[in-house]
């Protein structure tokens, strides 16, 4: 069966489900889920049931929300379609890219799977969206970089920026400007003493950007050595 034969609410709690794993390694809950689509937890309950009940989901009362297999390969089509047409508002309509998460949340639900096949053709078959999250092949394959917080890193640290959490349109265009994109090679300097604020040297500037712990926690890098 076809994602798109979901209801649009069950397309888009299996998404979010898999998005909350993907990010944390720490077990799903109920109260998660309503925290990440702002829905009341009697809401989220009933939805959880009724995916349990369609072998979408185990869940145990007040346990962990996990997806089954058959679950996981419905998320990952939403994923898939999700950051596909990420990819296509940038790379074809020339969207700014802390625009096209909101934009995506509308299209997914609405677009065929050949429709998705067909941007995925004309795009080259990419592997990253324009905020560098892996976007799963046809076969559901996924490639995850392996990158880890910039609030992880130590001072005097050369990273490159693998992916950034879209969930903020303005920190989005807060980096934009400072060209702080998924690629950018990044130099952390010494905080302040009692500050929380990072310095960063973007490679090819020469104006230290300080970022506060949300933007940091945003940021995910990897070691970068020429």
């Amino acid at each position: 069966m076809s994602v798109s034969e979901l209801s649009v609410s069950t397309q888009n709690y299996l998404k979010v489900i898999w998005g909350l794993e993907e990010w944390s390694s720490t077990p799903v809950t109920a109260t998660e889920i309503a925290q990440k689509t702002g829905l009341r937890m009697s809401s989220v309950s009933d939805a959880v049931r009724k995916m349990a009940g369609q072998g979408l989901v185990d869940h145990q009362r007040y346990g962990a929300v996990e997806l089954t297999e058959e679950g996981r390969t419905y998320a990952v089509q939403m994923v898939r379609r999700h950051r596909l047409l990420e990819t296509f508002l940038v790379t074809v309509l020339g969207y700014d890219w802390e625009k096209i998460h909101d934009e995506a949340e509308h299209l997914e639900h609405a677009v065929s799977d050949f429709f998705v096949e067909r941007i995925d053709s004309i795009l080259g078959h990419p592997g990253r969206d324009p905020h560098g999250d892996p976007i799963p092949d046809a076969h559901g394959v996924v490639d995850v970089p392996s990158a880890q917080p910039l609030t992880e890193m130590k001072p005097g640290a050369r990273v490159k920026v693998e992916r950034i959490s879209d969930e903020d349109a303005e920190l989005l265009g807060f980096f934009s400007e400072r060209g702080i994109i998924p690629g950018a090679v990044l130099r952390l300097g010494t905080p302040e003493p009692f500050s929380d604020a990072m310095a960063v040297l973007v490679e090819g500037t020469d104006a230290p950007v300080s970022l506060g712990t949300r933007a940091g926690n945003s940021l995910f890098v990897a070691a970068f050595e020429d």
